[in-house]
C-alpha cells in the first residue's frame, strides 16, 4: 500500500470530429500528466467527443469496441505506466447505451464505469448505472463519478461506505457555476473524509463556456490546487494517506 499517490485532473478541450479526432490530444495530455509524475490522469465527461449530445446520432461517436478504438491510448498507458480515465458514450456488448468513464490500465482490458445519475436530454440516449465504480490503484481505492453524480450526496456516501480514498469525477461546469462547483466538491470531500478530484471540460460545450477550476480538494473540504485557465490544462496533486488518517480519526 502506497503512502502517497500523484493524480492529475486533465482539463481537456475536445476537438470536433469524434473519437478518432481526439485520440492524439488524449495521448499528449497523458504525456503532460506523466511529466507531472501522475499515476492516474482523469479526463472530463465525454472527453473523447466533447459534450454535445447532437453528435450521438453519428454512430462513429460511440465506443463499441474500446480495446480496438482506444488502442493508441492504451499503448500510451502501457509505455508510461499511467492510468487514464477518459469520457465517452459506450454501447455495451448487449447494446446498452452508457454515458461512461472508461478506465485504461496497463496490462488489462478497459473498464466501463457508467454514470449513475443521467439527467435531462441524456435520458433519451443513455441508461443509468447503479452506483459508483471503485478501483484499486497502489492500495488507494478510487471511486469514479460523472458530473451530476456529484450533485447527489448519496453517490459520494455510497463510495465512502465502500472505502473510497479518492472520489474522481469527470464533468462539465460552465461559467456562472463556479460557486456550485466548489460547494459540490468541498462538501463531498469533507462529508466523506476523502480526497475529491474534478476534471472539468475546457473551452466551449453545448452547455456553454467552461468555467475551468479543475483540481483537487482535501478531506477537510478545502481546495488543494486548481486550474488557472478555462482551456486545456493539466493540474496535478500529491495526495498523502496520512491526511486521510488524520481527518478520519
Amino acid at each position: 500500500m502506497s503512502a502517497e499517490l500523484t493524480v492529475a485532473a486533465v482539463q481537456y478541450e475536445s476537438s470536433e470530429g469524434g473519437i478518432s479526432a481526439n485520440i492524439e490530444g488524449h495521448v499528449r495530455a497523458l504525456e503532460d500528466a506523466d511529466g507531472h509524475g501522475a499515476r492516474v490522469a482523469v479526463f472530463p465527461e465525454l472527453s473523447l467527443i466533447g459534450y454535445d449530445l447532437s453528435r450521438l446520432d453519428d454512430e462513429s461517436c460511440w465506443l463499441t469496441n474500446p480495446s480496438l478504438q482506444l488502442a493508441e491510448i492504451q499503448a500510451a498507458c502501457e509505455d508510461m505506466g499511467i492510468i487514464a480515465v477518459v469520457g465517452a458514450p459506450v454501447r455495451e456488448p448487449d447494446g446498452t447505451p452508457r454515458l461512461a468513464s472508461v478506465l485504461l490500465r496497463p496490462g488489462t482490458v478497459p473498464l466501463i464505469a457508467p454514470k449513475t445519475h443521467v439527467h435531462g436530454e441524456e435520458q433519451h440516449y443513455f441508461e443509468p448505472g447503479d452506483g459508483p465504480t471503485l478501483v484499486d490503484v497502489d492500495g488507494w481505492s478510487i471511486a469514479l463519478a460523472v458530473c451530476f453524480d456529484v450533485a447527489m450526496p448519496s453517490h459520494a456516501a455510497q463510495a465512502a461506505e465502500a472505502g473510497a480514498d479518492l472520489y474522481a469525477a469527470s464533468a462539465v461546469y460552465v461559467m456562472g457555476e463556479e460557486r456550485r462547483l466548489d460547494l459540490h466538491f468541498g462538501a463531498r470531500a469533507m462529508d466523506s473524509r476523502f480526497f475529491a478530484l474534478l476534471a472539468n471540460a475546457g473551452g466551449t460545450t453545448s452547455l456553454g463556456r467552461s468555467c475551468g477550476e479543475s483540481g483537487v480538494w482535501g478531506p477537510d473540504g478545502h481546495r488543494i490546487v486548481h486550474a488557472r485557465t478555462t482551456g486545456s490544462e493539466v493540474v496535478s496533486a500529491l495526495l498523502f494517506r496520512s491526511a486521510l488518517e488524520r481527518f478520519r480519526h
